[in-house]
């Protein structure tokens, strides 16, 4: 399933959480706190806002408290779990492999294959790397690979 801005807002708002969209301060691009997450309505694309969505909505799901203090180890814990469940709703593995099948390659069109921004589907990339290495098995029959980003696909002996 391709998460758009749409089916993220509509999924906030079956979880309870409103979605705002108000000129931000700083370099903060959205926020999560007590059931409401501020965009700011100054994001030019709904690509990105899905992006930072799907973020804000990893925060709803795996942080609590407090955590700007990104000074602190246990705030950047929370971040990273955050920004892993965004990476993991927007770029699941299965969807790196179905664009695989319907022959996408490159970076800027698998990004807008995905529904996501480069930068995005970059940092995705960046952490599978850290948490499995170059490659991992997708599936009975595929292997995604993080550096070259490819897929390997095994048929099966008969």
């Amino acid at each position: 399933m391709s998460y758009s801005y749409e089916t993220l807002s509509t999924e906030a708002y079956t979880q309870g959480v409103d979605v705002i969209e108000k000129s931000l301060r700083g370099r903060n691009k959205g926020l999560y706190g007590d059931g409401v997450i501020l965009l700011d309505k100054r994001i030019s694309t709904l690509i990105e806002k899905a992006c930072i969505l799907a973020e804000e909505l990893g925060h709803f799901h795996t942080s609590s408290g407090n955590i700007l203090d990104q000074k602190d180890i246990r705030n950047r814990k929370q971040e990273l779990r955050a920004r892993q469940w965004a990476y993991q709703c927007m770029i699941p593995l299965d969807r790196i492999v179905q664009a695989h099948h319907a022959r996408i390659s490159g970076r800027y069109d698998l990004a807008e294959y995905l529904g996501v921004t480069e930068e995005f589907l970059q940092a995705a990339i960046d952490r599978y790397t850290e948490k499995y290495g170059l490659s991992v098995k997708a599936d009975d029959r595929h292997v995604v690979l993080f550096d070259p980003l490819g897929v390997i696909e095994s048929f099966p002996e008969s």
